[in-house]
């Protein structure tokens, strides 16, 4: 019987170190990530990874995810009279423009510094469906395929989970159909939708006039510990 303990529990204990080894840190190397845009310019900075662009953009990961748990924290900067917002995009695709470039459009966990406050709602990027949750008056077609919103209310609470200039840690699940976001552990979204299944993961740079015209770096987005677990 003891002999047959100690099995069961090495066996437990093999079992829990094949998961957690499945998870993968995205930031560690520059390798494991692809530019599908004319513009945009990523670099490693020591554990962070700092974006600019001249333009809205999405640094997408080489592998493509269905189901899995998404962490990472992000910090903006601090801009004077520009604006300045970010996200996370997520289950990804890569389209073509008419004339030959390509752009990223999929779910995005949105880093929302404006006035506004809404950082970890839930967008989807490059389509017409737009605002998923918040409801925006004019930018919100989710239709058939938003199927249920399980925490139906833009509170207080959500609404300042995040905190500017900070580092802030947003996690992200996608199970299936059912898709969660939290923001500094405040949970932001939560609901069943059935429009994407999978595809890359990615960060985002909305851009800078002023590093366009100027090559002013102030308006930099940096990431950190960005970790990826399939489900």
């Amino acid at each position: 019987m003891m002999q047959l303990s100690k099995l069961i529990t090495g066996a437990g204990l093999s079992l829990f170190l094949s998961f957690t080894a499945a998870a993968e840190t995205l930031s560690d190397s520059l390798d494991n990530w692809k530019n599908v845009y004319p513009y945009g310019e990523v670099k490693k900075s020591g554990e962070s990874l700092a974006l600019i662009s001249t333009g809205n953009w999405f640094l997408l990961s080489k592998a493509r995810y269905s189901d899995f748990i998404l962490e990472a924290d992000v910090k903006m900067p601090a801009v004077d009279k520009e604006y300045s917002n970010s996200g996370i995009i997520f289950r990804a695709q890569v389209g073509t423009k008419k004339d030959g470039t390509q752009y990223a459009y999929g779910y995005q966990a949105e880093v929302d510094p404006s006035d506004r406050k809404w950082s970890g709602g839930l967008y989807e990027q490059g389509t017409a469906r737009q605002w998923l949750f918040p409801q925006h008056k004019t930018r919100s077609k989710p239709g058939e395929k938003f199927k249920k919103n399980l925490s139906p209310e833009w509170t207080d609470k959500k609404a300042n989970a995040y905190k500017h200039t900070q580092w802030n840690h947003y996690k992200i699940k996608a199970q299936g159909e059912h898709i969660q976001i939290w923001v500094n552990d405040v949970l932001t979204v939560d609901v069943i939708d059935s429009n994407l299944s999978e595809g890359h993961v990615g960060i985002q740079h909305h851009g800078s006039a002023k590093f366009k015209n100027h090559g002013d770096r102030t308006n930099t987005v940096l990431f950190k510990n960005i970790q990826i677990t399939p489900l």
